[in-house]
């Protein structure tokens, strides 16, 4: 006698669970990559450096690094959005390209759905910068300025699209100025016409321009995070200058696919909590001069929904596209 095709599924289902199970109990028996989107020396290779080392020690096997740059970010995404569900591929990458490249890029090999956080790593603050020819010393006395001035201010960006170009548009949207964009590739540009003052406003995160902000070839106005920099003690937060609805933070995080078993999602985030708490990555960060900061999944997942909600209105009525 046959067993009923239903019977069949459900003994299929069973054993499918108990296969997961057992995946997600002796997990991980072998080498984990975590796949960056950037070429080695920046944010995101940093932040995946500063843990990759505690997360071995934890995990009892290698986590290696894997530099994956190339297509906006898109090769590292697809890799492991389309690869396997078993948490041996994760992906480790900024807010720049998990929000923006879904909203300007019509079709991409990826989806937001295809991948699922695992936790935050860090936070990098921007800090608001312009040209000590503006008669203005703080937040407030340049947004007077700025809306006495429509139009005739320029702001630089590392690029349409960039962290830098939607971070303004919001900032252009909550106080009400206008200023006129140019895009650089990269802040090295954006930085010398800033400097000559053939470009006005710049913002930015600190490591590229607090040099010229400690010898006055720029005057900073105020840091977008929540916190003051600890390089920058006597500049105040966007809060403190009196615009408390504004923040413009780049955060580091780790995904894996979707559909990977929670087991493995719940032991890669505790270890990657674990591994911020500890003393020595501590060190190494504020060395490299970025910030620890753990979100558990639930909440990574609700970080990423506000920051869509306001990009996505960033970019469309500020018309942003690629070049």
């Amino acid at each position: 006698m046959s067993i009923k095709p239903s019977i069949k599924h459900i003994f299929i289902g069973f054993f499918l669970l108990a296969t997961m199970a057992s995946k997600a109990e002796t997990f991980p028996d072998r080498a984990i990559s975590l796949i960056v989107p950037n070429p080695p020396g920046g944010v995101v290779d940093t932040s995946a450096r500063l843990v990759s080392d505690p997360l071995s020690q934890l995990l009892h096997q290698p986590v290696v690094v894997e530099n994956k740059a190339g297509g906006s970010g898109n090769i590292a995404y697809q890799q492991v959005a389309k690869g396997a569900k078993d948490g041996y591929s994760i992906l480790v990458s900024y807010s720049g390209y998990h929000i923006a490249n879904p909203i300007l890029q019509d079709k991409l090999p990826w989806n937001v759905k295809d991948l699922t956080p695992v936790g935050l790593i860090t936070i990098a603050t921007n800090v608001i910068t312009v040209h000590p020819s503006i008669p203005a010393n703080n937040l407030k006395e340049f947004i007077t300025f700025a809306k006495a001035n429509p139009g005739k201010l320029n702001y630089a960006s590392q690029g349409n699209g960039s962290v830098s170009h939607i971070g303004t548009e919001i900032f252009k949207q909550q106080t009400s100025v206008d200023m006129v964009h140019v895009p650089y590739k990269g802040s090295g540009a954006a930085i010398q016409d800033v400097l000559a003052g053939q470009v006005q406003v710049f913002i930015t995160t600190p490591p590229s321009v607090i040099g010229h902000i400690q010898t006055g070839k720029l005057k900073a106005l105020a840091v977008t995070g929540k916190v003051r920099h600890p390089l920058m003690p006597n500049v105040p937060t966007v809060a403190e200058a009196g615009l408390p609805g504004f923040q413009l933070e780049s955060w580091v995080a780790l995904y894996v696919a979707s559909g990977t078993p929670v087991a493995i999602i719940d032991k890669l985030s505790n270890s990657l909590k674990t591994s911020l708490e500890m003393p020595e990555v501590k060190q190494r960060a504020d060395a490299a001069g970025v910030e620890l900061r753990y979100l558990p999944p639930v909440e990574m997942t609700k970080l990423l929904n506000q920051e869509i909600s306001s990009w996505s209105k960033a970019i469309k009525s500020a018309n942003i596209k690629l070049d």
